[in-house]
């Protein structure tokens, strides 16, 4: 491949596949022109440059379906879109445009099957999102990560490859005693790892923070990620036993010393902890489209390969599954070996393989 475009964003479960996706068809053609299309003022115009790759913003923006009287410029934001899309795909000439969802690939994708240029969508949840529906009737293929997808997309396109994973948890070993001591914990004590989502969540840290004397009580150890939102609020709850963080970097740590995990369930989320393999409680964030999370956590309880706890009931039950799971090691160990068992660690390798085939 001499050139590709990949579209998307919006969010770090867009964005992430998206990278990981350039990283490896740089791997295999170095001297592949990649280029990048965003939304301006998204997160991707920041993170896509970090990783080493130009990006071109497009002045689109979504439907706001609260507000409708904000939409009144939208149809201009549209047609300027289209038209830099169109000047973007003479410029660079690309085999083949990658679609990640997000509605900044729209345009450009749209414009690419329009002129017959091969697509390729990636669909990280297990319900579609709006964008990947409206694309995936013309897309070449839509590489899922979930069953029962032809809901969506026209059947002979699909290709189960799962998400591409950080490369950091996939050379994730056992844990180190040096972490222990990083996180101010002991070996000999379970641990519970309690992540939220980067920026927090309000639910969750409410319930581990009326939870957490229980559980200390209980011999449970917690490391706990309450985002940077709510750093100030809970640091004060940081001791012996109970590590608090606003962000972790270091993901591969605190999943190997995790004996038990409580977590949001966005797309990639889900694949790293199907990848980790450790017993897993699903609190969906309700503030996302079309309640995607429940579903993807839906998806996993369906095959016993984790708990569901709702958002709205979390402050009431999540201290007494914990302590269950805690204390059941028939019940973790099967959920362990479920969530093992739907790993797709090779799923960036096996969606640029699809690419290569369509230009072949």
């Amino acid at each position: 491949m001499d050139s590709v475009i990949i579209s998307g964003g919006g969010t770090g479960g867009h964005i992430f596949p998206a990278v990981a996706i350039a990283d490896e068809i740089k791997r295999r053609y170095p001297n592949c022109n990649i280029h990048f299309v965003g939304a301006l003022g998204r997160m991707e115009m920041e993170k896509v440059p970090a990783a080493g790759y130009a990006i071109t913003g497009l002045p689109i923006s979504g439907f706001q379906r609260k507000q409708l009287w904000k939409n009144w410029n939208l149809p201009f934001k549209i047609i300027r879109s289209l038209i830099i899309s169109n000047q973007l795909l003479k410029k660079h000439k690309p085999q083949l445009v990658v679609g990640v969802g997000g509605y900044a690939s729209a345009a450009i994708t749209k414009r690419a099957q329009a002129k017959g240029i091969k697509t390729l969508l990636q669909e990280q949840n297990g319900y579609a999102g709006m964008t990947n529906k409206i694309l995936g009737k013309n897309a070449d293929a839509i590489c899922v990560a979930y069953e029962n997808m032809s809901r969506f997309f026209p059947v002979d396109k699909i290709h189960i490859t799962g998400n591409p994973i950080r490369e950091s948890i996939l050379k994730m070993g056992v844990a180190k005693p040096e972490w222990y001591t990083k996180y101010g914990l002991s070996n000999d004590k379970p641990v519970l790892l309690v992540v939220g989502g980067s920026l927090g969540a309000r639910s969750i840290n409410k319930a581990v923070e009326s939870a957490l004397d229980i559980l200390i009580e209980n011999g449970v150890q917690v490391i706990w990620q309450t985002g940077k939102n709510y750093q100030h609020t809970y640091q004060k709850k940081a001791g012996d036993g109970v590590s608090i963080q606003n962000f972790i970097k270091e993901m591969h740590e605190v999943y190997s010393l995790a004996d038990l995990i409580v977590s949001r369930a966005g797309a990639l989320s889900i694949s790293e902890l199907c990848y980790v393999g450790k017993p897993t409680i699903f609190v969906p964030s309700p503030n996302v489209a079309e309640d995607h999370q429940t579903k993807n956590a839906l998806a996993m309880v369906d095959k016993k390969a984790a708990v569901l706890v709702s958002d709205s009931e979390v402050n009431n039950v999540l201290l007494e599954k914990v302590i269950g799971l805690i204390n059941d090691n028939v019940r973790t160990t099967e959920l362990a070996m479920h969530i093992k068992s739907l790993a797709k660690p090779n799923a960036v390798n096996d969606i640029v393989d699809i690419a290569e085939n369509l230009n072949q």
